[in-house]
């Protein structure tokens, strides 16, 4: 087997998993917290495969890599990569699927029980003082309900979406859902249309991608057709519910609460609506985590050292 010179791009994006170091079975490794556009041809320049998660790989950086002979996006999405460039050049884009479903579900649903119950009001509660000094053993300041019987809508039934419906129903809840594309028929849950979904659902989650089908797919007029007590979580894509739209949403109390970890700009500025919104408890904000365990993480390192193994068996 020939040596190759691997070049990974953006380390940071991935974090201390455990598996990094697995690429120097293949030649030499070289690795870079994160990489600025003036920063990519020089370090490209004799990579015979890169590896990128976000870092941009367009025509110009191609040229630039005249040894390059994969391009491996450690990440599902490939809108980084210029793919007609690639294709012209005869140079493989190998990207990742399915690494995050459980991450992403388990997540979905800790926000929709942090959303729900309000944990972190009743430790503050606990950790004044107040507690110590009431009579009752309980306080009953913030009211929550039980997930048991209770509508959970799915936006997007894929691989994670159906994770999710797994774990909400297992919690009691009857789940239903809303195929983005039309094309997804799933016999186990009730397909609705996105009116009834929205009208029905006491809690309403995003799995689905960002497409023509699904830019500004909820906004303020779809927000206002859900329940008020109603909780939306956004684990999918940012741009897939109108940011404003949906402060305003809360502002004006029409949905209970939202928990949102994916944003159309990331990170955003500090102008961004949603550190403006009037009821900031309504709200929960996590920065792009979900998908992020350390499972995930390292398998998904394992999945891109598989694809350059098959790329190299395939040379062979």
């Amino acid at each position: 087997m020939s040596d190759y010179h691997i070049v990974f791009l953006d380390t940071d994006t991935v974090g201390k998993v455990p598996n990094l170091e697995r690429f120097r079975q293949f030649g030499s490794y070289t690795s870079y917290p994160q990489t600025q556009p003036e920063e990519l041809s020089e370090r490209i320049r004799d990579a015979n495969i890169i590896i990128s998660n976000k870092v941009r790989i367009d025509a110009s950086a191609m040229d630039a890599a005249p040894s390059l002979q994969l391009i491996c996006v450690a990440a599902t999405g490939t809108n980084n990569i210029d793919l007609d460039a690639a294709n012209k050049r005869n140079i493989p884009v190998k990207n990742v699927e399915n690494y995050s479903t459980y991450s992403v579900a388990q997540f979905t649903i800790g926000t929709v029980l942090h959303l729900l119950h309000r944990t972190n009001y009743f430790d503050a509660y606990v950790k004044s003082g107040e507690y110590s000094h009431q009579k009752l053993f309980t306080h009953l300041g913030h009211e929550f309900w039980q997930l048991e019987g209770r509508q959970f809508g799915i936006i997007g039934l894929g691989n994670i979406g159906k994770q999710v419906a797994r774990v909400a129903e297992a919690l009691g809840a009857t789940v239903t859902y809303y195929s983005t594309s039309g094309k997804n028929n799933n016999a186990s849950y009730q397909q609705q249309s996105l009116e009834q979904l929205l009208e029905s659902s006491d809690i309403i989650s995003i799995h689905a991608p960002l497409n023509e089908h699904t830019q500004d797919l909820l906004r303020y007029e779809q927000l206002a057709m859900m329940q008020k007590h109603a909780l939306l979580v956004n684990t999918g894509r940012g741009g897939i519910v109108n940011e404003a739209d949906l402060v305003r949403a809360i502002d004006d109390e029409r949905i209970g609460g939202a928990a949102v970890d994916v944003f159309s700009t990331e990170p955003f500025p500090e102008s961004h609506p949603y550190l403006l919104v009037k009821y900031p408890h309504r709200l929960i904000l996590t920065p792009h985590i979900g998908w992020a365990s350390i499972e995930a993480r390292t398998l998904l390192m394992d999945r891109v050292c598989q694809n350059i193994q098959e790329f190299i068996a395939e040379q062979a």
